[in-house]
């Protein structure tokens, strides 16, 4: 039976938020204006979808040993402040390097850090607030808030200083993001106690539906890959301002706040499997219409659908995760989990970067053949689940 919430579980929900809001405002900076960054550095398409890639590269190698680790030794907490500190002076390194190569050293050094904190706190937020009777959704949206934040004021402050000087927009979010980690409540008696019983990290590679889960999460938000990467690009070539691009990534994330306000009162009939199913076909939707080069009108509705591609994905898997797996290896899921991800969103990354410079038709396209794979993968796992 769920704990009733007390006025601890206030307290931890509240720094949980307070964390998500510093992660994700970071994320709100990065994701979208990373690349203009990049750019203004001198580097082309190809080498900015490389230095994109690294970070997706890396954690399919980082994210399992970081996972595990934080189960076997029950340090979500220390792993979360540790990564999210060598993450923010990597990255102020990576600011002041000169040259292409130096710059993807550096980040490649951040990721190795930095690129597990987001598996890592959601395995935490699962353990910690379905031991007090919280649910996810309605904690992980001030994320979502603090993502629309970092969207539209980095827009906004476009006007008023260089691209090259976004690098420490993003660096004073990491550093807000260390000072978050740095408060959290330790899960304490809510970790469950590790014993000789615990189960081996082998049954995850040996459960059908685990794969299944796992395939269709990171095939439906890897199709994000190009929007991600290259969308402000996109955007600015077509004659959008800063202002507008911002509005318009922060409107794709309102609406997944909606469905993460909403989550705990959806109807039994949307589990996990149909979340994912939701999902990519909201995915496949929205990279079809965008490879026609849709007007600002149209790319309005479009963003909208950014609460099933990534919202309704993200929520299926995590709700998976919370049922399906042992409280003991949700460390080493999460981080499993990402290492598929990372594999399919690296390769995706890439991809997208060849692509866009031949054809951006062509590269939403590819997209959207990857939201189509999810969707399969999806049907895929509701089978299984029936079973």
């Amino acid at each position: 039976m769920p704990v009733p919430p007390t006025s601890g579980s206030d307290r931890f929900a509240l720094k949980l938020k307070l964390f998500y809001a510093a992660y994700f405002l970071y994320g709100g900076i990065q994701l979208p204006f990373f690349p203009l960054w990049l750019e203004a550095r001198g580097l082309d398409a190809r080498m900015i979808g490389l230095v994109i890639a690294v970070p997706m590269l890396v954690r399919v190698f980082v994210n399992p040993i970081a996972g595990h680790l934080a189960d076997r030794y029950a340090g979500l907490k220390t792993a979360l402040v540790i990564a999210s500190a060598w993450g923010a002076l990597a990255m102020t390194m990576a600011g002041l390097a000169d040259g292409g190569i130096a710059i993807l050293v550096w980040v490649a050094i951040s990721a190795l850090a930095f690129s597990p904190v987001l598996s890592l706190s959601d395995a935490y937020a699962l353990n910690g607030l379905g031991a007090r009777g919280r649910a996810y959704g309605p904690v992980r949206l001030w994320g979502s808030v603090a993502f629309i934040a970092g969207n539209v004021g980095a827009g906004v402050l476009l006007g008023a200083i260089a691209p090259d000087k976004l690098i420490w927009l993003i660096v004073a979010a990491l550093v807000a993001t260390v000072i978050a980690a740095t408060a959290l409540e330790s899960l304490g008696s809510v970790r469950p106690v590790r014993s000789d019983a615990t189960p081996s990290p082998s049954v995850l590679w040996r459960n059908p539906a685990f794969l299944a889960v796992a395939a269709a999460a990171s095939l439906t938000q890897s199709s994000h890959a190009l929007y991600y990467g290259f969308s402000v690009l996109d955007w600015r070539a077509a004659g959008l301002d800063g202002t507008t691009i911002g509005l318009l990534w922060g409107l794709g994330v309102l609406a997944e706040i909606a469905l993460f306000a909403l989550s705990p009162r959806l109807p039994p009939v949307f589990g996990t499997t149909v979340l994912l199913a939701v999902g990519a076909i909201g995915a496949l939707v929205r990279w079809t219409a965008m490879a026609f080069e849709p007007s600002v009108g149209w790319l309005t509705a479009l963003q909208v659908l950014h609460a099933l591609s990534f919202g309704a994905a993200h929520l299926g898997a995590m709700a998976f995760l919370a049922r399906a797996v042992p409280k003991e290896l949700s460390g080493t899921a999460q981080g499993l989990l990402a290492t598929v991800s990372g594999i399919v969103m690296a390769s995706a990354t890439g991809l997208s970067g060849l692509l866009y410079a031949a054809s951006g038709s062509l590269a939403y396209l590819a997209m959207a053949a990857m939201a189509l794979a999810g969707l399969a993968c999806a049907l895929w796992a509701h089978r299984l689940s029936r079973i």
